[in-house]
């Protein structure tokens, strides 16, 4: 038997890779399950935005030592619905000046996107209910990480769409920086994901989990060296506009930056769709390079079916606490340090990275080649941008940004009456330059200048 046969049936189940429901065809007991499937993530990701928003203000109360919601249920548990109710029945305002159908339309579309993504994320591992199988999963398409790009990016749009229909300085100049974020940090992003793809030779989620399922050293965090996953957290943060990267909504600059207009549900559902993009991106970070649900399960009956999911939300967990962690504990970045980490930092660094791992992947001396080149082109790039700031530090035409700018020293006049004190001083004056005296003649001439005033 040739190679090529040997390989058939492989290639086969590469090829014919989904959710095993479809397999037999689509029946009512399909239809069913699909609709389930749907229904259950809905309610997931409500409930689970409800109580990170409540998990988010009991951490940080905690953090600067307050308490934080404790009124509204157990340990404040519902006031995140109070809240919701009181925002439900608020009155809807329309500004004068705003564009009525994007400024109703753009909450949506920073909504759905959020939840699109959550359904190409596998939670848990495959169950049978009636002689059926399927996956923990709401669909599992081929290209689902391009899915998950494409709907990170329409997100930005709602806030984008947000600021721009309002009619107001405010909200517009909070979109125009959501728009600037986004290809600054939707660029580094992309090229992290394409180093992951490369090496898990898939576009499926579901793929992208099982070749990690191994062991813990095929987590992609581990096998593609820890970089790929931290540029990928960065930039994953600044996309979804969380601290230290949200100057779309700097209150302090912007009066609260592209939702200043909106109140009632529609500022609510900012709101939600921010928390619940927080939650489905941590999700996607853990699938990507944290292995997904994979995790040790004990040798229990029925624990290798519903354990994978404790295994998912743990993980998912440590990302929700970390960005709870980064928001109470960073300040806000300024704009030009926010555009100086996208332009030359991420994205040089991802895409000599994805270069370095494709090289690998063709040959070890290919990779170090790749590798030698990069550290040349790091060494050129870092001297230009010492030389450039040597050189604006040299010659200023403005203060540095940040910096304090103080009144300068002046030359005081020559005194008006003439005296002994005025005289010592054009002689102390180099360059003949007269200059104000010092001692007793300036004290005459304070006195002499009260007496006339």
């Amino acid at each position: 038997m040739t190679r090529a046969a040997t390989l058939l049936p492989f290639a086969g189940a590469l090829t014919t890779h989904g959710d095993p429901l479809y397999f037999h065809g689509v029946g009512w007991f399909v239809w069913v399950v699909v609709v389930i499937k749907v229904l259950v993530a809905f309610a997931v990701l409500l409930v689970s935005v409800m109580l990170m928003i409540w998990f988010e203000r009991k951490l940080i109360s905690d953090m600067q030592s307050r308490i934080g919601p404790n009124r509204a249920g157990p340990w404040g548990l519902l006031q995140t619905l109070a809240d919701g109710t009181k925002l439900f029945f608020k009155e809807d305002l329309l500004p004068a000046h705003a564009d009525r159908v994007v400024f109703k339309l753009a909450p949506y579309l920073s909504l759905v996107p959020a939840l699109l993504i959550f359904t190409v994320v596998p939670v848990g591992g495959i169950i049978s209910i009636a002689g059926h199988r399927f996956e923990l999963q709401v669909a599992d398409p081929t290209i689902g990480i391009l899915v998950v790009l494409a709907m990170s990016s329409i997100a930005v749009y709602g806030v984008m769409l947000a600021g721009w229909s309002s009619g107001s300085k405010y909200p517009l100049l909070g979109s125009v920086r959501a728009s600037a974020q986004m290809v600054s940090y939707e660029a580094a992003l992309g090229i992290s994901v394409v180093t992951v793809v490369i090496v898990t030779g898939s576009l499926s989620t579901r793929a992208i989990v099982q070749s990690q399922a191994s062991a813990f050293w095929d987590w992609n965090l581990i096998r593609l060296g820890i970089v790929p996953f931290a540029l990928f957290l960065v930039a994953i943060t600044a996309e979804l506009t969380r601290p230290p990267f949200d100057l779309t909504e700097a209150e302090q600059e912007l009066v609260g930056g592209f939702h200043t207009e909106y109140s009632s549900i529609r500022f609510a559902l900012f709101f939600l769709a921010e928390f619940m993009n927080v939650i489905t991106m941590s999700a996607v970070v853990v699938t990507l390079f944290l292995g997904g649900p994979d995790g040790p399960v004990p040798h229990i009956a029925s624990f290798d079916i519903w354990f994978p999911s404790v295994w998912f939300l743990g993980k998912v967990f440590l990302f929700l606490f970390l960005y709870v962690w980064l928001r109470a504990a960073l300040p806000r970045l300024r704009y030009d340090q926010l555009m100086t980490l996208g332009w030359k930092y991420l994205i040089p660094l991802s895409l000599g990275w994805l270069l370095a791992v494709a090289g690998f992947l063709v040959d070890g001396w290919w990779g170090a080649g790749i590798i030698v080149a990069a550290l040349a082109v790091t060494g050129l790039i870092v001297r230009a941008f010492t030389i450039g700031r040597s050189r604006s530090e040299e010659h200023p035409l403005l203060a540095p940004v940040g910096a304090r700018v103080t009144r300068p020293t002046l030359v005081a006049a020559v005194p008006a009456v003439a005296g002994p004190g005025a005289d010592a001083g054009r002689a102390a004056a180099p360059g003949g330059t007269p200059t104000r005296g010092t001692g007793s003649g300036d004290t005459a001439h304070q006195g002499e200048g009260e007496g006339s005033g």
